[in-house]
Parts: structure tokens; C-alpha cells; sequence
């Protein structure tokens, strides 16, 4: 008996340690990178910049001319929960992005 008690409470240990880092995973900060194309026009970009990610024109348009240079750019930082859905908006409008 005392050997199934032992497994089951080294079970709900390693339970618990994978809700921990789940929930590590979700509250840490992360990074919506988006990667250049040769589909998408630079006003295109710079306009779902400001509508989706929230940027100042400036940025946004900073931001482009990293992407069509380097490849790629950081455009946002912030909590999973938050860049989901923006991730999702600048996939649904054409655009290559991704959360690292």
C-alpha cells in the first residue's frame, strides 16, 4: 500500500511541477517578431503596425524599414495573452509573424 501511496504523491509532485512552468511560461515575457515578405506594401505594414500593434507612425514606419532590411523586427513586447491575439490579426491580414 505505503508503494502506491509513494507513486501517487511523486506523481502529483511532477503534476505540479509542469503546472509551475506552464505558468511561468504564460506571465514571462515575450516578443512578437514579424519577418519581411515581398508580398505585403510598406504602407500596408506600417498601417497594421498602428492599428494592430498600437504604434506612433514613427515606430511603425522604424519598424518596417528593420523588417525590409534585417529580415526581421521585435515590433512588440508583452504577456502571451496579450500578443495572441495580435499575432493572429497581422496572420489573418498576410503578415509572417511570430511569438518568441
Amino acid at each position: 500500500m505505503s508503494g502506491i501511496i509513494s507513486t501517487l504523491i511523486q506523481m502529483i509532485k511532477e503534476d505540479i511541477k509542469s503546472i509551475d512552468k506552464i505558468k511561468g511560461q504564460l506571465v514571462s515575457e515575450r516578443n512578437l517578431v514579424l519577418f519581411n515578405d515581398d508580398y505585403n506594401t510598406f504602407d500596408f505594414v506600417i498601417d497594421s503596425l498602428i492599428e494592430v500593434c498600437d504604434h506612433d507612425p514613427i515606430t511603425a514606419e522604424q519598424c518596417t524599414v528593420i523588417v525590409h532590411h534585417k529580415g526581421k523586427c521585435t515590433v512588440k513586447a508583452g504577456m502571451l495573452a496579450e500578443l495572441l491575439p495580435m499575432s493572429k490579426e497581422m496572420t489573418n491580414r498576410g503578415l509572417t509573424v511570430t511569438i518568441k
